[in-house]
C-alpha cells in the first residue's frame, strides 16, 4: 500500500503507546511500517530532498501535532510516551485523529497560534482540512515547529542531565554568546563560589572589566519571587551591580516583575529561552540538513 499521509499515522501511533511505557522513534516507526504493511522499499523511500525517508518525516509531523495537544510527551530525544490525556482520547475510541480532533484542545490551539499558523477551513466535498498558505510560508512555519520540538526536546535532555552536564552547557552557551574571554577561563570561574544564592562568576568581556554572576538552577517547578530576592542580595553582598539567573524551569510573572523593578541588572533565562540560545549558538544539536531557498535573478537576464 502507499505510505499513509501523516495524519492517517496518529491513531495507530497513540495505540502503539498505550501500554504507558517509553518508546524510541525507531520502535515506532518498525511498528507503524508493520501496521500498514510498508515494503521494504517504501520504508526507504526519501523525500525530494534525499535528506530523509518519508515514512521518519510524516510519523515525526503525526508525533509533533500530538505533543502540541499534549498526548504525546518526549521524555528525552528520541523516546516519547502517551500522557493521561492519550489515555483518555483512546478510551473514547476515536474512528481516527486528525488535525481537527486536535483542535478542540486548547494547548494543541495556542501552540498553532504560537508558531503563526493561520486556521484551516474545511471544503465543501470532504471536510477534509485545506492549506491556505503558499509554499514558502509552508516552509517558513515547518522550520519553526522542528525548532520549537527540538527545544522541548533539548529541555527534556537538559533536566535528566546531571549538574555537571548542565553547568556545562551554561558555560558553553555564555562563551559562544560572547561572554567569560576563553572557554577555559569560563570553565575556572563557574561554579566557584557556590556561596550567597551565586552558584557562579564569569567576566563579561574578553579583559574581565566587570564580573556577572551566575545562578543555574535545574528545576522543574516554576521560579518565585523569593529566589529572585535572595539572588538580588547575594548581588548586593558582593556589591555587584550585574547577574544572570539561569533555570531549566520557568519563571513566575512576580519573579520577572521583581527582576525589572530592582537597581541590579538581573537577566531571567528559562528553559525556553536557554534551549533557543543553544539552537542558535550551536550547543548540543548537530546540522541534519541545510536548504537554500533561491529567487530569480532578474539582473542576470538584463543586457549590460
Amino acid at each position: 500500500m502507499a505510505i499513509p499521509d501523516f495524519q492517517s499515522i496518529m491513531l495507530p501511533l497513540l495505540k502503539f503507546c498505550a501500554d504507558g511505557r517509553e518508546h524510541t522513534n525507531r520502535e515506532a516507526l518498525d511498528a507503524l511500517a508493520q501496521e500498514f504493511g510498508l515494503t521494504e522499499d517504501e520504508q526507504k523511500e526519501l523525500l525530494p530532498s534525499g535528506q530523509q525517508c518519508v515514512i521518519d518525516n510524516r510519523v515525526a509531523w503525526a508525533r509533533a501535532h500530538m505533543k502540541m495537544a499534549e498526548i504525546l510527551e518526549n521524555t528525552r530525544r528520541g523516546v516519547f510516551r502517551i500522557t493521561k490525556r492519550g489515555q483518555e482520547v483512546l478510551k473514547q475510541n476515536p474512528e481516527e485523529i486528525n488535525l481537527r480532533f486536535l483542535r478542540k484542545f486548547p494547548e494543541y490551539e495556542a501552540a498553532r497560534e504560537k508558531h503563526k499558523e493561520n486556521r484551516r477551513q474545511e471544503n465543501s466535498s470532504g471536510g477534509e482540512e485545506q492549506e491556505t498558505k503558499t509554499p514558502a510560508e509552508q516552509l517558513e512555519e515547518a522550520y519553526q515547529i522542528l525548532r520549537e520540538n527540538l527545544a522541548s526536546e533539548i529541555i527534556a535532555q537538559l533536566k535528566a542531565a546531571s549538574p555537571i552536564c548542565f553547568e556545562k552547557v551554561v558555560v558553553e552557551v555564555l562563551v559562544k554568546m560572547g561572554y567569560g574571554g576563553s572557554r577555559k577561563d569560563a570553565g575556572q570561574a563557574i561554579g566557584r563560589s557556590g556561596d550567597e544564592g551565586i552558584d557562579g562568576i564569569i567576566k563579561e568581556d574578553r579583559l574581565g572589566l566587570d564580573i556577572i554572576y551566575i545562578q543555574a538552577k535545574k528545576w522543574e517547578d516554576p521560579i518565585s519571587r523569593p529566589e529572585i530576592q535572595k539572588f538580588a542580595g547575594a548581588l548586593q553582598g558582593k556589591r555587584a551591580r550585574k547577574g544572570i539567573f539561569i533555570t531549566t524551569s520557568r519563571f513566575c510573572e512576580t519573579a520577572k516583575e521583581f527582576a525589572a523593578n530592582i537597581d541590579n541588572k538581573i537577566i531571567l533565562i528559562d528553559g525556553q529561552q536557554l534551549a533557543q540560545f543553544m539552537i542558535d549558538f550551536g550547543v548540543g544539536v548537530a546540522t541534519d540538513a541545510v536548504y537554500e531557498l533561491k529567487r530569480l535573478d532578474s539582473d542576470y537576464f538584463t543586457d549590460n
